[in-house]
This record gives structure tokens, sequence and C-alpha cells, in this order.
């Protein structure tokens, strides 16, 4: 029986076989545990045994160690009594209690220190006798061994549990570490946080919303729902608001009456809410929102809570970064659109306004000469250079060509036009057959082909003004959604980090950073030039945004 109950690691179990193992020992009719509390001053739990569920309910409240019960408390050493009335301790019974005559009582101590008493009464046939109660001594030091082993196996599966806990929080701190990987597109890396925290605590529905001005703004979602795009939520008197305020996450149970939430498009079962702030650098750029737990029942636990929130951390860290580079993109456009219009004022101001001005004394002499054919018709071959000049430089915002003949025509049209220009073998080899001719649909972006195009006609017009090569190779293809435009020359080269803005490279990198592109220039003086651009065939959106470049 001793071994059987240390044997035994379920405390609730042990107490129980320690319970049984008292009657049988003894005869007892009934048999308690009395558990002592932390101060060993008063009785925590007190189960029992040989009383009916119907008279427990009768007696009420359980004793809390008073009167006799408490004698052992005071004095932890047996007590054994013919008739516990008789005892200057007793009190009585409370109403609907069973009577009860005789008594024993011992001690139950772990370590050496008291955990608790064991309590007999009613023994058939006669009152408790000594071998009674050196049974239950016996029993009551097999019990304390057997609640000893339970009590450290509890501790250690609580350990394990914090362990187990401490690796998910670990693991839910590196998962988003994993999935974005690399990603800087903010559409993309809020996507991905809401398909990962759906499946990291069971969610039904998984929504983020992003701090804007004084509202909350719905950016990304994952799972049943589909909420409305415009969906926001004031932060003044807000659950929401206050979660974002204070930092600290929180879990409803009542998401109807408590979140500022147009759920007419959620789940009708939508019931509960877990809110977890995105934070970083303490300061809250938004909110996680997870709607009901499919896996055993709706509520969300602690523990959810827990690994939710180390989650967020890091997915706070990688929307920031995704929001800073998007930032970054937005002042690169910006700054290229100014170099741009600098640019196109520089041209008109250099080159169309004094041509008109030309233009403009060949006419005034013209109108003194006796003769005025001669001057007119200078001034018409100056009038159609001009002309000519104008239309290269409005082609220079979109070349027609791209949409009169499409992408791959319009790059060996320039090819072709570079080859009667130069002394050089030029050749040409352009693969693109996912793109269809501007007669059908195209699966380019059209900032995207027109980045390709200035990117090819910049490396050649670089080649012809200053490589001096003997032969230029133009490779264009396409594959796995981006297309590769290369521009080889055996000139006399250059070092790529030595040269000024005149070669165009900066422009080059800018253009095809915009369309989330990247640029590699390999040369070295007397080695000739390889210009290699790639850009995402749907532009910025599908990008995973880079720039690269050395020499």
């Amino acid at each position: 029986m001793g071994r059987a109950m240390v044997a035994d690691l379920d405390l609730e179990s042990v107490l129980e076989r320690v319970l049984g193992a008292a009657r049988e020992l003894t005869g007892a009719r009934y048999a308690a545990l009395g558990i002592l509390d932390p101060s060993r001053s008063a009785l925590e739990r007190f189960l029992t045994a040989g009383v009916d569920d119907a008279t427990k309910d009768a007696i009420g409240d359980l004793p809390h160690g008073h009167g006799l019960l408490g004698e052992l408390i005071r004095r932890p050493q047996p007590l054994r009594l013919d008739d516990l009335a008789e005892h200057p301790r007793s009190y009585g019974f409370p109403h609907a209690h069973p009577p009860m005559t005789s008594f024993l009582g011992v001690p139950v101590l772990v370590r050496g220190k008291a955990w608790g008493n064991l309590y007999l009464t009613e023994k058939a046939g006669g009152p408790f006798d000594a071998g009674d109660e050196h049974a239950l001594v016996v029993l009551a030091e097999w019990a304390a061994v057997a609640i000893d082993n339970a009590r450290l196996y509890s501790d250690v599966e609580r350990q394990r549990d914090e362990l187990a806990r401490a690796v998910r929080s670990l693991e839910a701190t590196t998962t988003i570490a994993r999935a974005v990987g690399g990603e800087t597109d903010l559409g993309t890396v809020l996507e991905l946080i809401a398909k990962r925290a759906r499946a990291l605590v069971d969610a039904r529905t998984v929504l983020i919303l992003l701090v804007n001005g004084d509202e909350l703004v719905l950016a990304a979602g994952a799972g049943e729902a589909d909420p409305a795009h415009d969906l926001r939520i004031p932060l003044e008197d807000s659950v929401p608001g206050a979660v974002l305020s204070s930092r600290r996450p929180e879990r409803l149970a009542d998401v109807r009456t408590r979140l500022r939430l147009s759920l007419g498009r959620l789940p009708e079962s939508a019931q509960t809410a877990l809110l977890v702030p995105l934070v970083f650098r303490g300061q809250s750029s938004g909110l996680l929102i997870a709607l009901d737990r499919t896996a055993d029942g709706p509520e969300f636990t602690k523990e959810d809570e827990r690994l939710l929130s180390a989650f967020a951390a890091s997915g706070a860290t990688a929307v920031a970064t995704a929001q800073t580079v998007e930032a970054q993109r937005l002042r690169d456009s910006l700054t290229a659109a100014e170099e741009e219009r600098k640019r196109w004022s520089r041209e008109l101001h250099d080159e169309t306004l004094q041509g008109l001005g030309a233009l403009q004394v060949m006419l005034s002499a013209a109108q003194r000469a006796p003769d005025p054919s001669e001057h007119l018709r200078r001034a018409s071959e100056h009038l159609e250079q001009e002309i000519d000049r104008l239309q290269e430089l409005i082609a220079q915002l979109r070349p027609a060509s791209l949409d009169q003949i499409g992408l791959a025509a319009a790059l060996e049209h320039l090819v072709n036009r570079t080859s009667e220009a130069i002394e050089a073998t030029v050749d040409c080899d352009i693969s693109l057959p996912a793109l269809r001719d501007a007669r059908g649909p195209t699966q380019v972006a059209p900032d995207v082909e027109s980045t390709i195009y200035r990117v090819v006609q910049e490396a050649l017009n670089n080649a012809r003004k200053h490589a001096e090569p003997s032969r230029i190779s133009v490779r264009v293809t396409e594959a796995g959604g981006w297309i590769t435009a290369e521009v080889l020359d055996d000139g006399r080269g250059f070092e790529p980090a030595t040269v000024d803005r005149g070669f165009g490279l900066v422009g080059m990198s800018e253009r095809l950073a915009l369309v989330g592109g990247r640029i590699d220039v390999v040369s070295t003086p007397g080695s000739g030039t390889k210009v290699r651009a790639r850009a995402p065939l749907r532009g910025a959106d599908d990008a995973d945004l880079g720039l690269a470049r050395r020499a």
C-alpha cells in the first residue's frame, strides 16, 4: 500500500489514497485530511471520505482548524479519544453533521515540518486502540513521503511548463524575423505578421491597425473576417486607445460591447478578443487584435497573451523597419522628381530657348534683307532641328515606341540606332517571352518598361561617349517575375567609385530604386564595363527592394 502510494506522482490522487488507506487500516467510518495554510496556524483545505455530498452540502462551510481539530495544529502529535465530546476543546457539531464519538488524529510531517493532519472518527466495533494509532502514524509517514514526491514532481512539471513557455516566447520573437526575412514592403510585412499571429494563438481572425493621427486604421488582416477596408477606431475613449496608451495587452470577453468596431462583416460568433500593442522604442505604432480562439473555447488565455506580446515585439520592429524604408523610398522619389525637373529646366533653358532666340535673330535678319530667301531657308532648317530636339526631349518622358511596338522591339530599335552611330560591333539578344507587344495585355508595369529602356539607353550612351569600345553586347531577359538587362563593352573601363555624375550612374540607380530594382556596375580601367540592371515586372509592390553596387 505504501509503495503504491509513493509511486503516485499526482498530489490529488495521493491525498485520496491516504484517506482510503486510513479507513481501511483502522475500520473508521469517516476520515478527513486537513492541509495547513502557509502560516501553519489554520486549515487551508479540508478533504473528507465517508461523508456523502448531500451531507456535505447540509453541513455548509468546512472547518478551518478551530476547537478539537485545532489541537493537533497547536500540538502536532497523535491524539486518541474514546469520546471526543469529553475533550475540553470540543465545541460540538454544526447542524446536519453526523454524530461522532471515537476520534484518532495524527500529524503529517513533510521534511520534519507540519503539513497537515489526519483525522479519523467512528471506528466500527468500539474506540480506536494503540494498534490503530501506530498504523495511522506509519501511514502518515508514508503519506508524507508520497506528498513530498508529488509536490516535487509538480514543481518539476511547473518548471518544465515555464521553460516551455519561455521557449514558445522565444520562438514567437524569432518566427516573425524568419518569416519577414529581408522583406521591406510594408503591405507584405503586415500580411505576414497577421497570418503568423493568427496561427500562433489559434485565432479565428487577426487584424492589424496602425496609428494614423487620432485614430487607428485597418492595415491588414488574416482569417475568416472580411472587415471594411476603411475600418477606423478613435483613440480617444476607446478600449484600443487605452491599450495603445498603456502599452499593455488586454483580453476582452465581450467584443461587441467593448470594442468600437463595425463588426457587421465579422463572424456572427465573434465573442472574445486579445489586444496587443505594437511598441517600438517606447512608442506604440499600432495594434494586433485577435478575435476568438478556435481551440479549447473562444477565450484567450494568459499564455496566449504572453506569446502574442512576445511576437508583437518582433513584429513592431519589422513594421518600423518597413515604414522607414517606405518613407525613404518616398524621399528618393521626391528627390528623383526634383532632379528630373532641374534637368528639364536646364534642357529648356540651355537648348530650346537659345535655339528659339537664334531663330528670332534669323527671322529679323530676313525682314531686313533685300532677298530674304536664304535667311528663311536657314531659319527653316534651324526650326526643324529645334523641333527634333524638342521631340527627343519629350520622348524622354516615355518613349513613344514603347506604346507603339512594345519593349522588346523598342530596345532592338534603340540598339540598331546606336550601332549606326558608332564604329563598333553591337550585339543584341532580347528574350522576353512573357511580354506581349503593345496590341495585347502586358505583364510589365509601364514605369518598369521606361526604366529598363532608359537604363539600357544610358549605358549605351556611356559606352559610345566614354569607352571607345570595339564591341558592345546587349542582353535583356525575363525570368521568375524579374526583368534583367545587361550592357557589356570591351572599352577603356573606369573606377565606379570615382566617376562623376556625367556617367549617369546615380540617375540609373535612382530610376531602378523607384521601381524596386537594383543595379550592379562592374568595371576596372582597361578591362571594359558591365552594367547589370534588375527590376520586378510589376514594379516596387512586388520587389525585394535593394541597391547593389560594386567595383
